[in-house]
């Protein structure tokens, strides 16, 4: 399993891209979209990340703009760095979750939910900044049953970096011997790193996955290319990854996957493997299937 520092025998996956997150507001949300963009469709099984923010509300604002939509084949994880998200879906969970914290949901064979701004954060207003990545489930998991987890921050795990520089909060997969409170279906890991000016971080054992690695804020040095904030960086095969922040510091999404290799076809919320599959979910969101509790 990938470990917390680089071996002395790695060989370091190569900087292949950096891809930046392009600005596409949802009216007055702040919106920028690193994946898919000009040049990289998905980073298997990696589909699409969406950076809201950061930006500062004021008293009285209309909040979120997620109301009920479907989801069908795949998985959102949605990260709340700054404010609150308040969360329901068909399945029957419902959560407000506040800074630092986050929500894994799997659709699988499909929900409808919606994700908006609790009613104390539109009447008071405050700091936003909220990521949401989409995760694709293979053939076999596509019509999954649906669930859903939601933490706050003071139940996702802290691992100080081999330095003692940084801090990985652990979502789900492995890290130095810990184990995420998420399950991944897939074996996904998944992270957010804060690093301090100067700090490290390293991991190896990440031969044949595909690495997940986004610069939300400051600056970085990765396997010694430069990356700023809002960039995605696209690695090639190798088994390890050294990141070394700037002055400022940095905030990453970090995480990692066996690519699924399978075809992918998208329709809006719908991601499955063949047009037909893409068809009936329009049927079957349509006919009112979605809209069932877990049993």
């Amino acid at each position: 399993m990938p470990s917390s520092a680089a071996s002395p025998n790695r060989s370091l996956k190569p900087v292949l891209a950096l891809h930046p997150a392009g600005r596409d507001d949802i009216g007055d949300l702040t919106t920028r979209r690193p994946l898919p963009g000009p040049k990289i469709d998905l980073l298997d099984p990696f589909l699409f990340l969406n950076h809201h923010g950061p930006q500062t509300y004021r008293p009285g604002n209309a909040g979120l703009p997620f109301g009920p939509h479907p989801h069908r084949g795949f998985e959102t994880v949605t990260f709340i760095l700054e404010g609150e998200l308040a969360h329901s879906d068909t399945g029957g969970h419902e959560s407000i979750i506040g800074p630092g914290g986050m929500q894994w949901m799997t659709a699988g064979s499909g929900l409808v939910h919606a994700e908006l701004s609790p009613a104390s954060f539109k009447k008071s207003g405050g700091p936003l900044e909220i990521l949401q990545l989409w995760v694709n489930l293979p053939a076999r998991l596509k019509m999954t049953q649906p669930r859903y987890t939601g933490l706050q921050s003071d139940a996702i795990p802290a691992f100080p970096t081999e330095d003692g520089r940084g801090t990985v909060n652990l979502i789900a997969g492995r890290w130095a011997g810990h184990a995420g409170p998420v399950e991944s279906l897939t074996g996904v890991m998944m992270s957010t790193v804060l690093l301090q000016p100067g700090g490290r971080f390293a991991a190896d054992g990440l031969a044949g996955r595909n690495v997940f690695l986004y610069v939300v804020r400051g600056s970085v040095l990765v396997n010694g290319h430069a990356a700023e904030a809002f960039h995605l960086v696209e690695l090639g095969e190798g088994d390890a990854v050294e990141v070394a922040a700037g002055e400022a510091g940095a905030t990453l999404l970090f995480g990692h996957a066996d690519p699924i290799g399978e075809p992918v076809v998208a329709y809006g919320p719908f991601v499955m493997n063949t047009p037909d599959e893409i068809r009936q979910a329009v049927r079957d969101y349509q006919a009112g299937l979605f809209n069932k509790p877990a049993a």
